[in-house]
């Protein structure tokens, strides 16, 4: 859907450039009908100095979807509401997800570099397949001057 206009990648896709009627137009709309969405919560417009409203690209493409849910699919617009929400969140999982997996693959390529520097100690990390069922207290050594 975002095809029609700059990639997701670009800079330009999240610019709140794009006046109301500009906006209304490309998402085949009243610009009424932004201005309620914008009143429900269904897209955060941008103002302008003057006080008017500024969407970006990426506005346009969600319109087109609130557009989608509600006539195609027949979904009222406190439904749609939640699916982008759940949407955001979902997007927003995605992404630490991946944030985690480069943290860990670089961990990993970092354990890999310090084991094949042969002198990695490794002493202190023994296999053992026993287990124990033993308990052990400790406490600490009291010194004489308390």
């Amino acid at each position: 859907m975002s095809g029609d206009f700059v990639s997701s990648g670009d800079p330009a896709y999240e610019a709140k450039v794009l006046m109301i009627s500009v906006a209304a137009r490309m998402a085949g709309m009243h610009p009424q009908t932004l201005r309620q969405y914008d009143r429900l919560g269904l897209v955060q417009a941008g103002r302008a100095a003057g006080g008017g409203r500024r969407y970006s690209v990426r506005d346009v493409v969600l319109l087109r979807e609130v557009q989608r849910l509600s006539q195609d699919d027949g979904i009222n617009l406190a439904g749609v509401k939640r699916i982008i929400g759940l949407e955001r969140l979902l997007e927003q999982a995605q992404q630490r997800v991946a944030r985690l997996e480069a943290e860990l693959d670089a961990a990993y390529r970092r354990i890999a570099e310090l084991e094949s520097l042969g002198g990695f100690p490794r002493g202190d990390l023994v296999p053992t397949n026993r287990t124990s069922t033993a308990l052990v207290v400790w406490r600490p050594r009291r010194t004489p001057d308390r």
